[in-house]
């Protein structure tokens, strides 16, 4: 193979100019190929496409954009954290959606931090994206500022908006909770317990909380200790609060968890114990993650369609690029999932 054949390698930035050069044609000309606008021959488009792949040329899409010749194709995600896999299963939905529409994903990470979130708007939307997607309806009066200023399709997933900023998909978490207490209530139990996470802002678990300790005190029972540990909400997690939990109230006779992942490590502390479950004490989880499908028990859980959140998200944003009529809140719902760790019904 000659020299001006082989593949090009160097750690220096190609720019078009190089690859007009490279393939005798004007910077111009080059332009119009890789804009594909036209007005040039099958031969001259051969060798600036191959000079493009010898020299590993890479096409600035945000400079386009910021010239004003090309519509952008990013939407802005922000997520809490990767290491919850609820959210990465929503992120999934997301980027399977856009990208099947010729649409890509810049990800933000808030860390549950309404300031984490303010200071990433400021940055994502000075790349002029297509769209915003944003977890959660709780947000700084800048951020606010920013988002209404912005122009562009913006939904908040998660927790359900019936008032969002522009649009919104998710599910009423302060239900989820209560339909929760109302089923374990209905089971016979008086004694609760609670362990998840806690976090600087209101996040839909504690939305979640307040559902599921409404429910206990309207019905006259005991939420004994709400134990909420600076940690992410993991296996780990549920282990070592399930141990504190009940060193300092051994009559609760369930323990509700923020997600089930948490709630498998609060069975395998209760194992570890040797308390059987159901009969010694109550374990119920929430969002029917992918752990709960190979126990060797059936996790009584709540199931939430997190990949479809995503997808309904994506698909809102590019109905509202299109111009096409759509709704402004999408509540997706959720499913009580009754287990075997939990007792019976007293009359069954």
């Amino acid at each position: 193979m000659s020299k001006s054949k082989e593949k090009v390698i160097n750690n220096n930035k190609i720019s078009m100019a190089q690859v007009a050069k490279a393939a005798g044609v004007s910077k111009m000309t080059a332009s119009r190929v890789l804009r594909d606008e036209g007005g040039y021959s099958e031969e001259t488009r051969a060798k600036v496409m191959a000079e493009v792949d010898r020299l590993g040329y890479v096409p600035n899409r945000l400079a386009t954009v910021f010239a004003g010749d090309q519509k952008s194709t990013f939407v802005g995600v922000s997520i809490p954290e990767l290491g919850n896999e609820i959210f990465t299963q929503v992120l999934e939905g997301i980027d399977r959606k856009l990208g099947a529409f010729g649409h890509q994903t810049v990800l933000g990470m808030t860390d549950h931090a309404l300031i984490q979130e303010e200071r990433w708007l400021e940055t994502v939307l000075s790349w002029q994206p297509a769209g915003l997607i944003i977890t959660g309806r709780s947000h700084t009066p800048k951020s606010i500022q920013l988002i209404r200023g912005a122009g562009i399709p913006v939904v908040e997933i998660w927790d359900v908006n019936t008032g969002p900023l522009d649009m919104s998909v998710g599910l009423n978490h302060f239900d989820s909770g209560y339909a929760m207490g109302r089923y374990l209530i209905g089971l016979g139990y008086s004694k609760f317990g609670y362990v998840g996470t806690s976090h600087d802002t209101a996040n839909a678990a504690s939305t979640r909380l307040s559902g599921f300790a409404k429910v206990i005190s309207d019905s006259g029972g005991s939420l004994e200790k709400q134990l909420l540990l600076k940690d992410a909400p993991g296996f780990y997690t549920g282990f070592y609060g399930t141990e504190q939990l009940l060193a300092a109230h051994d009559g609760i006779e369930v323990i509700f968890f923020q997600n089930d992942n948490m709630a498998v490590g609060g069975l395998q502390y209760c194992q570890k114990r040797g308390l059987s479950i159901p009969d010694d004490i109550g374990i119920a989880g929430w969002g029917d993650l992918p752990i709960a499908s190979i126990q060797p028990y059936r996790l009584t859980s709540i199931a939430v369609p997190h990949l479809r959140i995503g997808q309904i998200a994506a698909e809102m944003v590019l109905s509202q690029i299109n111009g096409e009529p759509l709704r402004r809140s999408h509540d997706v719902g959720f499913k009580l999932i009754p287990g075997s760790t939990v007792k019976m019904s007293e009359n069954g």
